[in-house]
């Protein structure tokens, strides 16, 4: 390990800015090779550094590894010999091109932050590209281009048109949604799209914390895929209903608000103390468990169940681009596994006639129609409660089986939604 004094040193005599990008490295790091999470990678990556720098590291990131494919064919077609893929220059030259071409910082703090990052290394390599780049006026294609097993396996399943829309979609960050307790007034966000009653959308680029009535609690950040689960179960009426793999509690605050007596059960300690925080801002009410649901059983039967399954996320590649680089087939295979054994179990603690939500954030199959088509044959009982299209917000409609499936392009003119699949299953009636 380095002589801590020597890293002080060398830290000290770096151009202004340069810590940020050495967070971002790190964090590249984390996500391309050890396949973690860049939400989670972030807090070891970035630490220590000021807020604004935090999430300038992550931006950097972020945008990275949405136009990966396309930096780096930029990358080789400049290069004579190709650079391998784990070697630090290309890391660097994709941290500073993304900077230069998609976040538009100032060309001179781009290089004079990259350098230092290769130092012992192909600096004059990496000079003589970031000088290339400037001088040729480089550029990225309209939309950004989905890693190629990505693409190939959501055309195998949706089409290339879905394929097309998914690289739109990925292209850029997507807008703000807000899930609000009651139907708010128009004073306050009278330049906010209505897309569904008791939701809101704004452009990106608000600070939320800023936004009108966030420290009173009548809202919270939720794309509109994400809302439509728990509208499908209408008001509570005090009925009680299982919110399963709950944190961090949006479907949590939304079912509260209608009525239901929920009960939040998840099995991380940290993501129940955001939902916990969530529901203490918004001044809404729900019992929290802290529980395994394979080990874990209430003590009574509900009249409903909510279950947003733990997936690949691969629908929610918008805000989180590291997905579609980390999720490979094994991952899915698994998840999928682990969604049925979750679903079966979920099954026993309904109601006779009671209503059960399967959802996940995934565009893939195995995770959505297969693990429903697998669940009804193993439970001849169980029936589809078709989802009608005045249910859901305009735009969006039920598949011809009453399922929900949003995919990319959807509502696209708006700024499209997060990719869900969601079914709702009614339980046997009592004998």
């Amino acid at each position: 390990m380095a002589d801590p004094k020597k890293r002080r040193r060398a830290a000290e005599a770096d151009p202004p800015g340069t810590a940020s990008r050495r967070a971002a490295l790190r964090l590249l790091d984390a996500v391309l090779r050890r396949g973690d999470p860049l939400e989670v990678a972030a807090h070891a990556a970035t630490q220590g550094l000021p807020p604004a720098d935090r999430a300038f590291a992550i931006a950097i990131v972020s945008e990275t590894l949405r136009w990966m494919g396309d930096i780096d064919a930029l990358i080789d077609g400049a290069t004579e010999q190709t650079l391998p893929e784990d070697v630090k220059s290309r890391a660097v030259l994709r941290l500073a091109l993304a900077q230069l071409l998609v976040l538009k910082t100032s060309p001179h703090a781009v290089v004079s932050t990259a350098l230092p990052l290769v130092a012992g290394g192909p600096r004059r390599l990496v000079h003589a590209l970031l000088s290339r780049a400037q001088q040729e006026a480089w550029s990225l294609p309209e939309s950004a281009t989905l890693p190629e097993a990505v693409a190939e396996r959501w055309a195998a399943q949706w089409g290339e048109e879905i394929v097309s829309a998914a690289a739109t979609a990925w292209s850029a960050p997507p807008p703000i949604d807000l899930s609000f307790a009651s139907e708010p007034g128009d004073d306050a966000w009278s330049e906010a799209m209505k897309l569904a009653p008791r939701h809101r959308r704004l452009p990106r680029g608000q600070a939320v914390e800023a936004m009108p009535g966030y420290r009173d609690g009548g809202w919270w950040v939720q794309d509109l895929a994400a809302s439509l689960p728990a509208r499908l179960f209408g008001p509570g009426g005090g009925r009680t209903l299982l919110d399963l793999c709950a944190a961090p509690g949006g479907k949590t605050m939304q079912l509260a608000a209608a009525g239901w007596n929920v009960v939040a059960v998840d099995l991380s300690a940290k993501r129940l103390t955001r939902l916990s925080d969530n529901l203490a801002r918004t001044g809404l009410a729900a019992e929290i468990v802290r529980g395994d649901i394979r080990q874990w059983q209430p003590e009574t039967l509900a009249d409903a169940i909510l279950l947003d399954a733990p997936c690949s996320a691969t629908g929610i590649f918008r805000r989180h681009p590291d997905v579609l680089h980390r999720i490979e087939p094994r991952q899915i295979r698994e998840m999928a596994e682990l969604q049925g054994e979750l679903l079966a179990r979920a099954a026993q603690w309904v109601k006779p006639g009671g209503t059960l939500v399967y959802a996940t954030c995934s565009l893939e199959r195995a995770e959505g129609e297969d693990q429903v088509a697998t669940f009804l044959d193993w439970h001849r009982d169980w029936s589809i409660d078709p989802v009608t299209a005045d249910e859901l917000p305009g735009g969006i409609v039920p598949d011809d089986s009453g399922f929900i499936r949003t995919l990319p392009g959807l509502l696209a003119d708006a700024g499209g939604l997060d990719g869900f699949f969601i079914a709702r299953l009614r339980a046997p009636s009592a004998a």
